[in-house]
């Protein structure tokens, strides 16, 4: 499970355990700290100054934007319709899929083990709790939990408070 050489790495990247993730095809932006047992695939986008976490999977079809966190075992899907096989039982290939897109803003926060659906936008500053399943767009600032993730509150009034 190594660092392809089709990788794109910013100056200042670490990857903590090299021989234990899974990159290939992708764009990872300057000073990124990418933990073990992480894969990214082809045609992800990931910003400047993030962090992934350990046992997360980052599909193709994904922006992170700077500053993003994304926590231990946090999973990314690609697919709204995922079967193994046409209507006529015939294996799927990668004609018979349709990829849809999923952008994570500036400085979220995703929590340990949130999964984010396919086509979502995580807004600015926004945080997805831990085991939170992201099934439609989250504002700026918002703070979601649960299954499927709502709003629960407004990362600024947690600023406020310190």
């Amino acid at each position: 499970m190594p660092v392809a050489d089709n990788v794109k790495l910013g100056d200042g990247v670490r990857v903590f355990k090299p021989e234990m993730v899974n990159i290939y095809g992708c764009i990872v932006g300057d000073d990124t700290t990418i933990g073990p047992f992480v894969e990214i695939q082809s045609d992800v986008t990931i910003g400047a100054r993030c962090k992934i976490q350990s046992h997360s999977f980052i599909c193709e079809g994904v922006t992170l934007e700077d500053e993003v966190f994304v926590g231990h075992g946090v999973m990314f899907t690609n697919d709204l319709y995922p079967r193994s096989t046409n209507p006529d039982g015939s294996s799927k290939d990668s004609d018979d899929w349709e990829l849809v897109t999923t952008l994570i803003k500036k400085r979220a926060g995703l929590g340990s083990n949130a999964t984010i659906l396919a086509g979502v936008t995580i807004g600015e500053n926004a945080i997805v709790g831990a085991g939170a399943v992201v099934t439609k767009d989250v504002p700026d600032f918002a703070i979601v939990a649960g299954v499927p993730a709502r709003i629960i509150g407004d990362v600024r009034d947690k600023d406020k408070a310190k």
